[in-house]
């Protein structure tokens, strides 16, 4: 058993505080970068697709805004909405946490369309890199997310549990961890065998990434307490195994229409 008593602020000078979920962001998309690069040179290594090295780094920008623009959103529409209805200056205190992964997975999708259109480039040849990077910023993320003491998980007399004084005395499921687990680690080797198959066809892990994000987060969901804001939304299914769900439908239609 273990008594949580991270501090979620790494230090601080004067009025400005260092978060350990600002520096999960910012390394994750750095190391995210520099892995999606070594993808290009290792797997697209063809004249024809040199070119995609400069264009992939012109494409952090969009993958930047579109992370932190469709993860704010998506979490005031699909988890808190009444509460930034009345409280919009909130809706910029991203440092206290409140992002969506399945509104930041949106985000990007449209940012990457957006981009490939004015490059003139296939969008499912980005998407399969993203897909490929993506986990290593959902374990930073996650982790973030036990630092902070949120996104906690259910009643447990597991011997690994966790109690997190700020919320209750209850010994918890470490859920953040397991996330971090299954859609970080678990994910990313998932994802990186489907790119380096030899009989890769572009798309694959785009598609593959919405069945195995939705099956591994579907999963994680059973051992963490719903946002108390909005509950279960039927029975025992939250809004993030909803549209987890939702992701595993679509995903298994595009992979196998292609």
């Amino acid at each position: 058993m273990f008594t949580h008593n991270l501090d979620p602020i790494l230090f601080e000078v004067g009025f400005l505080s260092v978060r350990w979920y600002s520096l999960a962001y910012i390394f994750g998309i750095f190391l995210g970068w520099w892995y999606g690069r070594l993808i290009v040179v290792k797997k697209f290594s063809s004249s024809e697709n040199k070119v995609n090295l400069n264009i992939f780094d012109d494409l952090i920008t969009y993958i930047i805004v579109s992370i932190i623009v469709g993860g704010r959103l998506g979490y005031i529409l699909f988890y808190n909405f009444e509460y930034f209805l009345n409280n919009p200056i909130e809706i910029f205190k991203i440092w206290k946490g409140g992002m969506s992964f399945h509104g930041a997975m949106i985000a990007i999708v449209i940012g990457t369309y957006i981009f490939s259109n004015r490059r003139n480039i296939k969008a499912l040849f980005l998407l399969d890199i993203i897909a490929c990077v993506s986990p290593i910023g959902i374990f930073l993320g996650r982790i973030a997310n036990f630092i902070n003491g949120e996104l906690i998980g259910k009643v447990t007399n597991v011997f690994w549990g966790v109690i997190f004084p700020k919320v209750d005395n209850f010994t918890r499921h470490p859920s953040q961890l397991y996330e971090a687990f299954f859609e970080g680690l678990i994910l990313f080797l998932l994802m990186n065998y489907v790119l380096f198959k030899k009989k890769y066809t572009v798309g694959n892990c785009s598609f593959l990434f919405l069945i195995f994000y939705g099956i591994l987060r579907t999963f994680s969901e059973f051992f963490r307490e719903p946002d108390l804001q909005i509950g279960y939304i039927y029975g025992f299914v939250s809004m993030g195994m909803m549209l987890s769900t939702l992701m595993i439908f679509i995903g298994t239609i595009l992979y196998f229409k292609r």
